[in-house]
């Protein structure tokens, strides 16, 4: 592994993260009537795409936009504009971690087919609702604006093929609300807030929907760790696994995700609860057992789409093993073309012999051959015995590595620690498909209680 590419700079990076800012801040204020700094950073974004297909549209559109005169057209252009930018950074970075850990790169196949094209009236209603937040800035909000989100998220939900939108669509919008009015606003997310604006705005174009590529997946499924991603009413794990072909061909990086719908009083390893009876693979990632596939679907990116009868339980395996002997070799999978992001950039490695740093703030770094790589110990879920503390004390680790803030971090997913002079493994999906330790099980029973309470409660208020 190639750690001193951890720091070593890349060309043309800044410039273009700095395209992208100088944009996002004149959202911040709207462009309804922007002033000169805000026409400033509509220039460089159409500067930073002057030597591409997009150029003539996107100065058309950065004109328009400074004189106040953009129409639904000209922002659209303007982020598709910033949308390329972040791609090129994804790009580069990717290639980056490829020399990093030295793996190839899967190829992409045909692409999928356009999808039917749902739901045209209802997905202009949502271009013109994101054109009029633009307009007003995230300064201008207030809740009659952001209120404007609402009928047309409940004309998408009924239609599946919308779901996908309908999701960004009334996310983004419930931050909002929850920022309402924003001229009183301490501190804006700049960033993230123009991320879910351009990726909402372009999801609403014809064609911007394709159905993914599909092939099935026939072979041996090797767990390498479980990332639990949990919000307030929502919660997801996606396993990362290596791939083993039954017909010999060079393994891949799969995942496999499912989610659920959750009460806010279900936390810690409660939500494996709610996931478990979704998916069987979380049961033989807490025994540390391999799943045998048949013909299981799975994208040109590399997502399964999980259907528990063509996958059985395999033998035990240990996913320090499998990421010692197959991951080097495994190909890490393609990115769909709306999906490249510097978020987007998760990729499984396993670091050994390394130490262990903490900074004045507390933050966690490893040292290895002298380079440091931060460590995002924040990711560890409470969902799982694996802990900052045991992250720090650890020898050996295997984790995701990601991009965050201008620099590559490491999101741990297990580690190797030694107790009493013996090599011990700490995983965060430890307790996916059940657990016996005594803070796991009894985080379970509060969950459960919780949960009999809450189907008690709605129950009652079916029958009233």
């Amino acid at each position: 592994m190639r750690t001193d590419l951890f720091t070593d700079p890349l060309d043309g990076l800044d410039e273009a993260l700095s395209a992208v800012d100088a944009f996002d801040r004149a959202l911040v204020s709207g462009l309804l009537r922007p002033q000169p700094d805000q026409a400033a950073g509509l220039e460089a974004l159409a500067g930073a795409v002057a030597g591409t297909p997009l150029a003539a549209r996107v100065a058309e559109a950065a004109d328009k936009a400074a004189a106040g005169a953009a129409g639904e057209d000209h922002l659209v252009v303007l982020a598709a504009a910033r949308t390329a930018l972040m791609g090129s950074v994804h790009d580069a970075l990717t290639e980056r971690v490829a020399d990093i850990t030295g793996r190839p790169r899967a190829e992409r196949n045909t692409p999928g087919a356009a999808a039917d094209e749902p739901g045209a009236n209802v997905l202009a209603a949502a271009r013109a609702w994101l054109c009029d937040l633009a307009r007003a800035g995230w300064q201008g909000i207030d809740h009659e604006l952001v209120a404007g989100a609402a009928p047309v998220v409940s004309a998408m939900l009924p239609d599946l093929r919308l779901r996908r939108q309908a999701t960004l669509l009334d996310g983004f919008a419930a931050e909002l609300a929850a920022s309402c009015p924003g001229a009183t606003l301490d501190r804006v997310p700049v960033r993230r807030w123009a991320d879910l604006w351009t990726r909402a705005l372009l999801l609403t174009l014809p064609g911007a929907t394709r159905t993914p590529a599909v092939s099935t997946a026939t072979g041996r499924l090797l767990p390498l760790g479980v990332d639990v991603q949990e919000h307030a009413t929502a919660v997801q794990a996606q396993v990362h696994a290596v791939f083993e072909p039954a017909d010999g061909t060079e393994p891949r990086l799969l995942r496999a995700a499912v989610s659920a719908p959750k009460p806010d009083t279900v936390v810690g390893a409660g939500l494996w609860q709610l996931l478990r009876p979704r998916m069987s693979l979380l049961a033989a990632v807490g025994e540390g057992r391999a799943m045998e596939l048949d013909g299981m679907p799975v994208t040109d990116e590399g997502d399964l789409v999980w259907d528990d009868e063509r996958a059985r339980t395999g033998e035990p395996a240990d996913p320090f093993g499998t990421a010692r002997v197959v991951l080097a070799t495994a190909a890490d999978p393609v990115t769909a073309p709306l999906d490249r992001h510097p978020a987007r950039i998760a990729v499984p490695v396993l670091l050994e012999g390394y130490t262990a740093e903490e900074e004045d703030d507390g933050r966690l770094l490893f040292v290895l051959a002298g380079h440091r790589l931060a460590v995002d110990t924040d990711r560890v879920p409470a969902a799982g015995p694996l802990t900052p503390e045991a992250v720090a004390a650890s020898g050996a680790c295997l984790g995701l590595l990601r991009w965050d803030a201008g620099e590559f971090v490491l999101q741990p997913l297990a580690v190797e620690t030694t107790v009493r002079k013996k090599t011990t493994a700490v995983h965060a999906g430890a307790w996916a498909g059940g657990t016996t330790d005594k803070a796991g099980a009894r985080a379970e029973k509060a969950a459960t209680d919780s949960v009999a309470v809450l189907r008690e409660r709605a129950g009652k208020l079916l029958r009233a």
